[in-house]
């Protein structure tokens, strides 16, 4: 499937391209902030009741060229989750080319009742309409890295950072944390090569049921 996603012209780089993509990313992101407000508040009380600490996650993200950013998420862990736990799993994956995994630690305890369910919906990741809107993510791309995960990159690995990270992309119609972390990496390359208007609108199509099957989520 994602062979077949990636064969859509690629037109990255082109002016028209985007702006067009701008222009898709503000109003989708700017519309579903509205539409989704009233579910946007009832998960943020749903945290706070469940677990003491702020709503939102924020955490360093690497952007396009390298450059980093604050990423919003809706908190999934205990306010005080050690990110060391997360640093050492993800150096530990990408020397393991046979890992099946992609960075969630299996059975972690840091995670709170609502946040298990925030991640198998994949609401967690709503907050980031707004890193959408501020330009910082597109709503396809691959996934944003953690900085110390980016330290480790072999140069085939950079290509991703060449384009915009995204909410969804070619890894989440694919299969998700059912596949590698190096087989994120080669999608997201894939789609740096490849990145174009009808391929994004292919890919968020193919979201929503893959959202709606919580298709590998973890």
């Amino acid at each position: 499937m994602a062979a077949e996603l990636a064969r859509a012209t690629p037109v990255r780089g082109h002016l028209a391209y985007a702006a067009a993509k701008r222009a898709l990313d503000v109003a989708v992101a700017l519309t579903l902030l509205l539409l989704l407000l009233p579910l946007l508040v009832l998960v943020g009380l749903a945290i706070v009741l469940d677990s003491p600490g702020p709503v939102f996650y924020r955490g360093e993200r690497v952007g396009r060229f390298g450059e980093r950013f604050i990423a919003l998420k809706f908190r999934s862990m205990c306010a005080n989750a050690d990110a060391g736990t997360h640093a050492l799993f993800v150096r530990s994956l990408l020397h393991d080319a046979s890992a099946c995994t992609v960075y969630k630690v299996p059975n972690d305890r840091r995670v709170t009742r609502v946040g298990a369910v925030l991640r198998r919906t994949s609401l967690d990741e709503l907050p980031q309409l707004w890193n959408v809107l501020r330009g910082e993510m597109s709503l396809v791309g691959p996934r944003p890295d953690v900085p110390y995960a980016a330290a480790e990159y072999e140069p085939w690995m950079r290509q991703r950072l060449d384009v915009k990270p995204g909410i969804t992309g070619l890894w989440q119609v694919s299969g998700r944390s059912r596949l590698s972390l190096l087989d994120m990496y080669r999608l997201d390359s894939a789609y740096a090569q490849d990145a174009s208007l009808l391929l994004d609108m292919r890919i968020l199509v193919r979201t929503v049921p893959a959202v709606l099957r919580a298709d590998g989520a973890a």
